[in-house]
């Protein structure tokens, strides 16, 4: 072999582990392992609860019959506004047969009971006009025959209001069914043809009519038992309808339920809040909606993530590692305040600008040199 070639075949190798030797060399003088890191920062920290309901009227009325029977004549409709004693429907009577023979029996005895009666006061009345029947007696016989009519009458008129539902067919008979207050009718859920039920002791009755008004609104929500602690009467509530994406109402808590409720596991607490609706806004009964109640706010304070913190095993007390050089950090104990869920305040330990190690490292990409 030539010798030149024999050395630049060596010269070669030579280049070769040296280069192979730089690349190993640098390749291990950077960290195999990086972190990211975040600055600490001013802004507004806002702690609050979002609360999901509905908003209903403050006042809904039911209107019941007051005697049983069938619905003859519906004369509003679902949506209309009424004034107190406006006529809704109209029921016709069905009546129960032995209720009907049992008034029409107590006429009948009443008619007998005031023709013997009449017999007996005309009798004695000619004797008192001679002078044969005393005074006192002619009264007591005056007052039998006065009784028997107002008992013939009182007979008439139940039997007329059982056959009929009324006595003489008056604006109050109880066959019309009127508006009790003002308001706007949320729902009917009677036609005509329906039957209903009379409301007693025994049973609540058919609801012929609801009616709210509209312009006393509440948001009527739950809250968690981890949050109920938090909230007093007279707190701000930012309200948002689903259906008025657009729209933002403000209402003032004025309700918390003493007594919470059990669902699925977790106990709930009811509350409500008026709120307030501008004229030019219609809101419908029954609309969702989320309440947005907040419990404490700081403006302009020092804050990072909640995902920075990291707790002592042993003292439980918070602390987190600022950048100090590349890729060197050092351990900080610091004070923590009020937070929404994701940002934490930073009462003390940082200072505004410093960067605070994120624990998602990143591994060397394969490319880097």
């Amino acid at each position: 072999m030539n010798k030149y070639l024999k050395y630049g075949l060596i010269a070669i190798g030579v280049l070769v582990i040296l280069g192979a030797i730089t690349v190993f060399l640098k390749k291990n003088s950077k960290p195999s392992q990086l972190f990211k890191t975040e600055t600490v920062e001013k802004q507004d920290i806002v702690n609050k609860v979002i609360v999901t309901g509905k908003v209903i009227p403050e006042d809904e009325i039911e209107i019941k019959p007051q005697i049983s029977g069938i619905i003859e004549k519906v004369y509003l409709e679902e949506g209309v506004k009424v004034k107190a004693g406006e006529l809704i429907a109209v029921i016709k009577v069905v009546p129960n047969e032995q209720s009907v023979n049992q008034a029409r029996g107590r006429v009948n005895n009443a008619k007998v009971a005031l023709t013997n009666a009449q017999t007996d006061f005309n009798r004695n009345k000619a004797l008192f006009d001679k002078g044969v029947v005393s005074a006192q007696d002619f009264q007591n016989i005056q007052l039998a025959f006065d009784q028997a009519k107002l008992e013939l009458e009182n007979a008439q008129n139940d039997y007329q209001i059982i056959l009929r539902g009324s006595a003489g067919g008056s604006s109050s008979a109880n066959t019309n069914i009127r508006a009790t207050v003002d308001g706007t009718i949320l729902e009917i859920p009677v036609e005509e043809g329906d039957q209903v039920i009379q409301s007693n002791n025994f049973n609540d009755g058919t609801t012929i009519a609801t009616i709210a008004d509209m312009n006393k609104m509440i948001f009527e929500g739950e809250v968690d038992e981890a949050e109920v602690g938090k909230l007093h009467v007279g707190m701000p509530l930012e309200i948002s309808l689903g259906a008025l994406e657009s729209s933002k109402f403000t209402a003032k808590l004025k309700f918390i339920a003493p007594k919470g409720v059990e669902e699925e596991g977790a106990v709930q607490f009811k509350i409500e809040g008026d709120l307030e609706v501008s004229d030019s806004t219609q809101v419908r009964a029954g609309y969702s909606a989320n309440a947005s109640i907040v419990l404490d706010q700081k403006k302009d304070v020092l804050a990072i993530k909640e995902a920075l913190l990291q707790f002592d095993k042993e003292t439980e007390k918070p602390y987190v590692e600022v950048e100090t050089g590349e890729n060197q950090y050092e351990r900080k104990e610091i004070e923590i305040g009020v937070s929404d869920g994701i940002h934490v305040e930073v009462v003390s330990g940082l200072e505004e600008g410093d960067k605070v190690k994120v624990w998602n490292k990143l591994e060397k990409k394969s490319d880097d040199k």
